[in-house]
């Protein structure tokens, strides 16, 4: 059984996300982690990703050749 770190997850919710207390504690455990962000999820894109991906499927302009409509 994991053990919460109580005063770490209030003060992460009541001022970090600037909850209140009554909306804190009606909020379940797994509720509460994804509301504060935890790091099981996606991280965000990034440039050089981003930068990867336009490489990958650039942009197409109509008159250049690089059309195919």
């Amino acid at each position: 059984m994991s053990r919460f770190d109580w005063p770490s997850l209030m003060r992460a919710g009541m001022r970090g996300v600037g909850l209140k207390p009554d909306e804190f504690w009606a909020l379940t455990p797994a509720e509460l982690l994804l509301l504060i962000g935890t790091e099981s999820g996606a991280s965000p894109l990034r440039r050089d990703g981003l930068d990867a991906l336009m490489a990958a499927y650039p942009d197409r302009t109509k008159g250049t050749g690089d059309d195919r409509d």
